[in-house]
């Protein structure tokens, strides 16, 4: 059984998680947003790509990394409005998980993932490989603000 104080501390620990999960999502995505207005840009990850690979064909690398930057700045600061906003929120967490999508399917297409073997499992390069593995948990935590804005909305008309 569990007594009173751990119970108060488990939702406390709880929120916390739920609270730095948030909005260090939106920190990450608006950092890395505004990066790309300034020397980040994804064209080695993205010329690789079958699906995306044409977009430079279209447009130029800044141009891209610009828009790039500006969706993850507008998923950013949506996500961030939950509170008071939970259906743009849900918006915001829908366009992340879009972004990591996208970001997650460069470890199938980008040469130099894979840096060796270690009893047959494949090792990570510490770049790229390792810098688009951490999606993985960025892309769980926007689903989560998916789901958990998608519930606020009831509260909110």
């Amino acid at each position: 059984m569990i007594d009173k104080s751990t119970d108060r501390l488990a939702q406390s620990l709880t929120r916390a998680g739920q609270l730095i999960s948030r909005y260090g999502l939106v920190v990450v995505l608006a950092w890395i947003g505004f990066g790309k207005y300034v020397k980040m840009e994804s064209r080695v990850l993205i010329e690789h790509s079958p699906f995306m690979s044409w977009i430079y064909d279209v447009f130029s690398v800044t141009t891209v990394a610009r828009g790039l930057g500006t969706m993850e700045i507008v998923a950013a600061l949506l996500i961030a409005l939950r509170p008071v906003w939970p259906r743009a929120s849900a918006a915001g967490s829908a366009l992340a998980v879009l972004l990591f999508v996208g970001t997650l399917s460069f470890l199938f297409t980008t040469p130099g993932v894979v840096a060796s073997h270690a009893g047959g499992l494949p090792v990570l390069s510490a770049l790229p490989g390792q810098f688009l593995l951490k999606d993985l948990v960025l892309i769980g935590v926007a689903v989560w603000t998916l789901g958990d804005s998608l519930a606020a909305r009831k509260a909110f008309p």
